[in-house]
């Protein structure tokens, strides 16, 4: 039997049956505190309501998300279910609580997704995850999931561009200007941390109302200190690098 503490909470947002063809979403809420020291985990996402192989990926692709980030045990069976999941991250707090029962304070899990952007064609969703597991601070991390609403799938980062090199040249010099480091210069010649000290794009690209935004999350380039590290292109500049056409 689920915690009666568990709430699953269902609002309807209405975004379809509009001249973007958007699509019909549900709030989804999920959230678990079972006393005043235990693993607090408060879930809010879309769900797409349509019978179709879009609104499968949409919802599919969110889930696997959420189920990774939460699982404690890899070597447990397949998690299926986001309850689940949440039951797994529970069962790895009490794990090392048993083991550390005077260091641990009470872990947390906050994560949100949400539509960043959507055309006739694709749509955008937004992860943003936040996990305390104990030590100094937490860890807050942010996805972007593309999807090809016409195919009815995920959109991998490379069929997003005409060139991908061709677009990587154009977001490095971006990136060079914005950052304030000299054209002529390392990569990390004013304190970046790209491998091989040479510029590629980051693991999340995601789309938004202003233009294509390039994220690296902490760690990925830069210290923790420096937070996560973003890049907005507009669109009336991408444009001629991208594989789509893009509303803006």
């Amino acid at each position: 039997m689920r915690s009666n503490f568990s709430s699953l909470i269902l609002i309807l947002i209405l975004f379809g049956c509009n001249q973007h063809n958007n699509l019909t979403l549900q709030t989804i809420k999920l959230e678990r505190n079972t006393c005043e020291h235990c693993p607090m985990v408060s879930i809010t996402i879309p769900k797409a309501t349509e019978n179709d192989r879009i609104s499968e990926a949409i919802n599919s692709s969110i889930q696997e998300e959420i189920i990774a980030e939460l699982t404690f045990d890899d070597q447990q069976e397949i998690i299926v279910d986001l309850e689940d999941a949440i039951d797994s991250f529970i069962a790895g707090y009490k794990e090392v609580q048993q083991m550390h029962p005077d260091e641990l304070t009470a872990w947390e899990a906050r994560i949100k997704a949400e539509i960043s952007y959507e055309d006739r064609k694709m749509i955008s969703i937004k992860l943003d995850t936040y996990l305390y597991t104990g030590g100094a601070h937490g860890y807050g991390a942010i996805r972007f999931l593309n999807f090809n609403k016409s195919k009815g799938s995920e959109i991998e980062d490379w069929e997003l561009f005409n060139d991908k090199e061709d677009f990587e040249r154009y977001a490095e010099n971006k990136f060079r200007k914005q950052e304030k480091i000299p054209p002529n210069t390392s990569i990390n010649s004013t304190g970046y941390m790209f491998e091989m000290d040479s510029f590629y794009l980051p693991e999340n690209i995601g789309f938004t109302k202003k233009g294509i935004k390039l994220l690296y999350n902490q760690y990925e380039v830069a210290s923790y200190a420096d937070g996560p590290i973003e890049l907005i292109l507009p669109y009336r500049e991408v444009r001629k690098y991208l594989a789509r056409d893009i509303r803006s």
